[in-house]
Formats: C-alpha cells, structure tokens, sequence
C-alpha cells in the first residue's frame, strides 16, 4: 500500500534553473513565430491555451522564467502556496492535467501573482473572475472561462518540471507569449536559441521589407516553378 506523499512539495529555489537577466532579455520584443522557427519549428503549448482575451485590452508580449506548479484537477491549493516562491519578473506555469470542469485560478490569485512582481499566467484550465482579473492588469493564457469552484485541498508539487499543452515545462524555462500563443525555450537551449535568433530576425525584418515595397512571390517559390518540382496538369 502506498504511503500518501508531504500534501505540498517544493523544489527549494536553489535547485531551480533560473535564466540571467541577459538571457531574458534576448526574448524581449521577439514575436512567438520566430522562437518557433529557432526550435526547429515547434516550441508553442497546444493551441487550446490562449490569451485570455479582456475587452479594451490589447494582448501584451511577455517574456519571463517559468515557476512550476502541478495542481492537478479541480484544487487550487498548490496555486495559493506557489505565491511564496514567485520571483519578480517570473510567468506562472499552471498544470491541472487539462481539466475543464472548474476553473483553474481566479482573480484573487491573479492579482497576488502581480503583486508579487509576476508577469504572467500560463494554465491548461480555464479561469473565472473576468472583471477581476481585468483589474488586475496581469496577463493570462488559460483554455476559456469557467466560474465552477476549485477546491482547497492539494496535494502539489511546485517548482518540478510539468506536462502541459503538449510540452514538458520545467522552472527556469523561459516563456514567451503573445496574441498568438505561448512558447517554451528549455533552459539548456536558451543560449543556442538566442543565437539562432540573431538570423531569423535579420532575415524576418528583410523579408518584411520586401513585402512592403510590393513583392509579390518570393525568389524561392519561383526558382521551385522553375524547376521540375512543380507540374501543371490539365
């Protein structure tokens, strides 16, 4: 017979990964299509995880470490514990193994994030308090809204890599969010991905300059028609 576990674990900070001030700031202003193309195109949580869209509000770009927290279904407890271990600058990575029945974080817990200095909320939940969390003025991506009541109770694990929207998330990954989704940079490829990024931005701002002074199809779909790689048939 198993034994139940401590109700709340935690990964003392010390033994979590956690970005320089430099390497997060390489991610500032960088839009989330661009860290995708740096991840061999695959760096976004499962789309069902979105802005949560606040009427008058524009989606921020946000950039930060991710703190970890495993609520599992239905309990809000690891969340009210995990507001202890929020470092300024910090993105709260919220895992409830994609339960939808009740919400997953309210406006409370928004603001004391924010309060704490975090810069944003990620869960694979849906949350409530609308009007609250709009007050606020912390940016969230959660799977909708849902006003049905967490419960209090646990267990959690905080700080512990995490399964979420399809992605292994660890505390110390950077995360980057904006109106079209959130992406995860694994710590161990922060620096690998910053200089991937150098090209991609070079070559994104080119490709937009183009566009804008009237470029209608690009020189490699053209030479792909040149070619026998493309055939027309009647």
């Amino acid at each position: 017979m198993i034994e139940n576990p401590t109700l709340i674990q935690i990964k003392k900070s010390s033994s979590r990964n956690r970005p320089s001030i430099a390497q997060i700031d390489s991610f500032k202003n960088i839009p989330t299509g661009f860290i995708c193309d740096a991840l061999d195109g695959y760096a976004a949580l499962d789309t069902t995880i979105k802005p949560l869209i606040i009427p008058g509000k524009d989606v921020l770009h946000i950039v930060g470490p991710a703190l970890t927290v495993f609520s599992g279904a239905a309990d809000v407890l690891g969340m009210s514990i995990a507001l202890s271990e929020v470092q300024p600058g910090d993105v709260i990575v919220n895992g409830v193994s994609g339960f939808q029945g009740t919400a997953a974080v309210g406006d409370r817990i928004a603001g004391m994030i924010k309060n704490n200095g975090g810069v944003g909320l990620v869960t694979d939940g849906p949350m409530r308090d609308l009007e609250g969390i709009k007050e606020t003025g912390l940016s969230c991506f959660c799977t909708g809204l849902n006003p049905n009541s967490p419960y209090n109770s646990g267990p959690a694990k905080i700080g512990y890599p995490i399964e979420i929207g399809g992605k292994t998330v660890d505390s110390g990954d950077i995360i980057v969010a904006d109106a079209d989704g959130v992406t995860v940079v694994p710590f161990n490829k922060i620096d690998k991905v910053i200089e991937k990024l150098q090209r991609i931005v070079e070559l994104e701002n080119e490709m937009d300059e183009k566009v804008k002074n009237g470029l209608k199809i690009s020189q490699k779909a053209l030479d792909y028609i040149k070619n026998d790689q493309v055939s027309y048939e009647d």
